[in-house]
């Protein structure tokens, strides 16, 4: 769960980082079952968009890991931040 974690740290110390918005919109999309836009990852540059490859790796791997739930717990804080 290492790209999970890498994310994490992206999304609390980049909060308002465009990489800290897709990061959490994929996530959420992971976690809600919902759509996302893959173009959103070209936006990444190679580094992030590794990490988010590897984040959809590591969530089908395992569904119910307690980082997927600290993740979570940020991509949700950032979305309720950009909803005001």
């Amino acid at each position: 769960m290492i790209a999970i974690k890498k994310a994490q740290k992206i999304i609390q110390r980049e909060i308002d980082s465009v990489a800290a918005s897709i990061f959490s919109e994929l996530v959420l999309s992971l976690e809600k079952d919902t759509n996302f836009n893959l173009h959103r990852l070209y936006e990444l540059d190679y580094k992030n968009f590794e990490v988010a490859v590897e984040i959809i790796k590591e969530w089908r791997l395992d569904r119910y890991y307690a980082s997927k739930v600290k993740i979570l717990a940020s991509a949700l804080y950032v979305e309720e931040l950009q909803q005001h």
